[in-house]
């Protein structure tokens, strides 16, 4: 079936990645193995890895244990440590592109700065940061959701005439060695730098608004000989496997339980008591312990694991501070009971906006409709078939979408949404149709489901809301997360039928500027 005439512009590439981060080089890796060459990966840094660019605050490093962190394809580096540092896994991202054959299908420092779907012409136009404009057949929406910094709504913070940075945007050329520094958040990123910092401050000042339950961190040196093990596929391959379940079982066993609250609930105060513990081997001071026991129950927020964190506040350069911040001023921060500090840095270890509007994607994105995702999101609530696709917005896949994430390492997500969506578009290619759209009934179905699912979790049975968790959202949500296990999101993403997507082919009228959409049978 001829799908247009000889008249009609065609796009530039077949598929179009906006993200160079793990999830693009997935998708570059799955769009390689059902045959498609002719796309192009784009990203508004200079180098690869995304969000290990973006975060090279001190102290930062994978919070999975390095051997599991890989894709299924190249499982090997070489770690210095269990849980590598963040330069380490950017320069694994590094390998994967020049192993893959990705090198050249890069466009680094070049942003989107908006997409729009040619509904005469079944295309994507993408507008960069640049003003030139790109076009596709597929686009690939690959940012991830750790992209887009939140900076805390404070009174007067502009008015502060000291350094003051976000952890994911960190100033390298600022020496913060012996100054008075504040660092506001004690979240997983907080839990990484704090201890770096106060080894080189003269004073170091946490606030903490929600306390965040910690593991110990079983975190050790890897030399030559721990490598030379790993280097053994099947030594490689086992790690990986049992340790994934593991993470899994860790971060969202919880969900997985949803549907046995009595369970869910036994299983979690378990926890509770074990992190308790953990805590009064690390600090005997009553007082001080009592702070940093979260008042929220565990799995309401990511736990996080670490070693030195709270041997920290113990320091004698360290504050704690638990008063909630009142405002800033020019020299420093006021807290509610009044108490004035001075600093020469303030550190902001706030988070993201995580499917947050105008965040997720942080670029506008038109619609067959000519409805902005954003727009459509905000006033429909996030939904997506699979974390993949939403009905509207043809020959557009996400791989970090709106119910996609079961609790666990980021990599098997990409890698079963990316197949996803190389998975369409070779059933595109097959039938020879110019257009992908998933069905509404179907997608319908799924969202459904998975927001009934989230909304039977502990998130909402134990008022997760009141610790102010990235996982439910300004919406009073959880999009970001998929009640499952990783295993079903592994088999729904490569297992789904292929016709709850509608393929067609346009074909342009003769006399008329008017098109028909057809139907192309599988």
């Amino acid at each position: 079936m001829t799908s247009r005439n000889g008249s009609s512009p065609r796009p530039q590439y077949e598929v179009l990645v906006i993200g160079a981060g793990f999830g693009g080089i997935g998708t570059g890796v799955a769009l390689k193995k059902v045959g498609v060459e002719n796309f192009l990966i784009i990203d508004k840094w200079h180098k690869v890895g995304g969000t290990w660019n973006a975060n090279t605050y001190p102290g930062v490093a994978v919070d999975v244990p390095s051997p599991i962190y890989n894709f299924s394809f190249q499982q090997r580096s070489k770690w210095s440590r269990f849980f590598a540092p963040g330069n380490e896994i950017q320069r694994y991202a590094e390998e994967v592109v020049d192993k893959q054959g990705l090198r050249g299908k890069l466009r680094l420092g070049c942003g989107a700065e908006k997409a729009v779907f040619d509904d005469a012409h079944d295309m994507w136009r993408i507008t960069t940061e640049a003003g030139d404009e790109l076009t596709a057949r597929y686009l690939v929406s690959a940012v991830g959701v750790l992209e887009q910094p939140k900076l805390p709504p404070i009174d007067g913070i502009d008015g502060y005439s000291g350094k003051i940075m976000h952890t994911a945007r960190w100033d390298h050329s600022y020496d913060y060695r012996g100054k008075r520094v504040a660092v506001i958040g004690t979240g997983a990123t907080a839990l990484q730098a704090i201890p770096e910092l106060a080894k080189q401050v003269e004073q170091l000042t946490v606030y903490q608004r929600t306390a965040i339950w910690v593991a110990p961190k079983p975190d050790f040196a890897m030399g030559d000989g721990w490598n030379r093990v790993l280097d053994m596929p099947p030594v490689q391959q086992g790690v990986r496997l049992f340790g994934n379940i593991a993470v899994n079982a860790f971060l969202g066993l919880g969900f997985a339980l949803s549907d046995y609250p009595r369970a869910t609930s036994a299983v979690l105060g378990v926890g509770e008591r074990a992190l308790k513990a953990y805590l009064f081997t690390q600090i005997r001071d009553r007082e001080l312990r009592q702070k940093l026991i979260p008042s929220y129950r565990l799995g309401c927020k990511r736990p996080s694991i670490s070693n030195v964190y709270f041997k920290t506040y113990t320091r004698p350069n360290v504050d704690l501070v638990t008063d909630p911040i009142e405002k800033f001023t020019e020299t420093g921060i006021v807290t509610a009971d009044g108490e004035h500090r001075d600093f020469d840095m303030v550190v902001t270890a706030t988070g993201f906006k995580v499917m947050d509007k105008g965040a997720t994607p942080p670029y506008p994105v038109y619609g067959s409709d000519g409805v902005e995702l954003g727009q459509f999101w905000d006033e429909n609530l996030y939904q997506s078939y699979e974390g993949v696709s939403v009905p509207k917005y043809p020959n557009m896949f996400h791989i970090f979408g709106p119910y996609g994430y079961a609790p666990g390492s980021v990599i098997p997500l990409i890698e079963a949404t990316s197949t996803h969506a190389a998975r369409v578009v070779a059933e595109s290619r097959r039938r020879g149709a110019t257009r992908a759209e998933i069905r509404q009934e179907p997608h319908d179905e799924y969202f459904q489901r998975m927001f009934a699912r989230n909304n039977n979790t502990y998130l909402f049975d134990l008022g997760c809301a009141d610790s102010r968790t990235y996982y439910i959202n300004y919406q009073g949500n959880a999009p970001a997360l998929r009640a499952t296990t990783q295993f079903d999101m592994y088999w729904s993403n490569r297992h789904f039928p292929l016709d709850h997507y509608r393929f067609t082919a346009t074909l342009p009228a003769q006399a008329t500027a008017d098109r028909t959409l057809v139907e192309v049978e599988g």
